[in-house]
């Protein structure tokens, strides 16, 4: 009996000191939350191998216009604070080569240009990396691309063959965007 009464009173008395040390809760701090998340995504893949290249005797080899949605909704397009485009360059093939990467707005006019001049036979992988916000190009850019247009040019001849086992040229791209949700 003794030990049920210690063991009530022992209860009831940290029961109390929890009650009294603890705050009124506050839910109107809600309005002072930030939600910053970051998006990231692939934008584009281009992969051609050195017959292509040189089936093509002038003009690109390669040449598409693709779909860019991602800030077509005003209310994300408003809260995009800053984002980064990353290029990944492989050139395995003889040629020199250049790959521009245009910028389109709704009307199909030119916001931007990313221009690649590539060397044959790159030896590793070049990346490029592009900001847009505070430290890099204007975030207008982003907010206003509706879609890309990707052409490749060989500058080289259209004989010549690289030594390695399957010559081509790869470019990647992906991208990171941070926004202000809330």
């Amino acid at each position: 009996m003794k030990r049920l009464f210690l063991r009530l009173l022992t209860g009831s008395t940290l029961f109390c000191v929890l009650l009294s040390c603890s705050e009124e809760q506050d839910f109107d701090q809600f309005e002072d939350l930030s939600i910053t998340p970051t998006v990231a995504s692939s934008i584009f893949y281009l992969e051609s191998d050195e017959e292509t290249i040189n089936a093509v005797p002038a003009g690109p080899f390669y040449y598409q216009t693709v779909n860019f949605d991602a800030f077509n909704e005003e209310y994300v397009a408003e809260r995009l604070l800053e984002g980064t485009i990353t290029y990944e360059i492989e050139n395995t093939t003889s040629k020199r080569l250049e790959v521009a990467i245009e910028f389109l707005d709704q009307g199909g006019n030119v916001l931007d240009v990313e221009l690649f001049e590539i060397d044959p036979n790159l030896p590793e992988t070049y990346t490029r990396e592009v900001t847009y916000g505070p430290t890099g190009k204007s975030l207008n850019i982003l907010a206003a691309t509706d879609g890309l247009r990707i052409s490749g040019n060989n500058q080289s001849d259209t004989t010549s063959v690289s030594n390695a086992s399957e010559p081509k040229v790869i470019l990647r791209s992906a991208a990171e965007f941070l926004f202000r949700l809330k």
